[in-house]
């Protein structure tokens, strides 16, 4: 027997061997495959005599079911998206409240600061309207008590052109005194009232020549209490100065009440 042909027995034992085994895997698998029972059919009993068809199985006893075991409480559960998104919201809504109630706080606050500076206005305005009255009623009693004394002067034959019965370079006015005057080329009036001594004459240490209109305001003894420049050419100060401090040293007769007139310096270079 040769080489070859001891191949080929071998090739055809082994190949019909495999086969065997092949066919007897597939019948194994048959017959064991799993076979779907079929579903049986249910009886019914129609009526409960003897006579009917059917069988009907004894029923059993329904059996109570055991009641469920209540579950323990999970310990330290972790908190929910909805927990977190609870909690966001009541942030929110404290903060929003917390802002309202500042925007509250803020506007009271400015309207009563408004409603003070209302108030302060109006206080202001009352104040203002009472000094404008009350130097109303100063300037009405003025007048009429200036009216008075110019009614008392012209009693005498005196009116506010005369300037009295005396020389004009004396010490004052000689006899009667009242009406105005002048000394040593400086005047003065001043209604229902007569100069004591002499008119003050202003220090001669003046700068510019002219002449200086002075109101004056004495009061019932005869002193001058104010003084202010109303008129005249004369623009320098230190001999305005000068004019205004002689002015405040004039004493006059006394009076009843307070009067307005007029003390008029005239300034010569020599």
């Amino acid at each position: 027997m040769t080489q070859k042909t001891k191949r080929h027995i071998i090739a055809s034992v082994g190949t019909f061997l495999f086969m065997l085994l092949l066919f007897l895997l597939l019948w194994f698998v048959y017959l064991y495959a799993a076979v779907p029972e079929q579903e049986e059919g249910v009886e019914v009993a129609f009526g409960e005599v003897e006579e009917a068809g059917g069988y009907m199985a004894e029923q059993s006893e329904a059996m109570p079911l055991p009641a469920p075991e209540p579950s323990a409480p999970s310990s330290a559960a972790a908190p929910s998206n909805n927990d977190l998104m609870t909690q966001e919201d009541e942030a929110t809504l404290a903060l929003r409240r917390e802002q309202e109630k500042k925007e509250r706080e803020r506007k009271q606050a400015e309207a009563a600061e408004r409603q003070r500076q209302r108030e302060e206005q109006a206080r202001l305005e009352a104040e203002r309207k009472a000094r404008e009255a009350a130097e109303a009623e100063k300037k009405a009693k003025e007048a009429e008590a200036i009216a008075k004394a110019n009614q008392f002067g012209s009693l005498f034959g005196n009116t506010g052109n005369t300037e009295g019965s005396g020389d004009s370079q004396g010490n004052g006015q000689k006899g009667n005194p009242v009406g105005h005057g002048s000394v040593g080329g400086n005047t003065w009036s001043l209604s229902g009232r007569g100069i004591k001594g002499t008119l003050p004459a202003p220090s001669n240490n003046f700068k510019q020549e002219g002449k200086v209109v002075i109101q004056i305001r004495v009061n019932a003894a005869g002193n001058v209490v104010n003084a202010t420049i109303t008129g005249g050419d004369v623009s320098d100060k230190q001999t305005q100065q000068l004019a205004l401090e002689a002015a405040r040293k004039a004493k006059f007769t006394e009076g009843e009440h307070d009067q307005i007139g007029t003390i008029t310096y005239i300034f010569k270079l020599n």
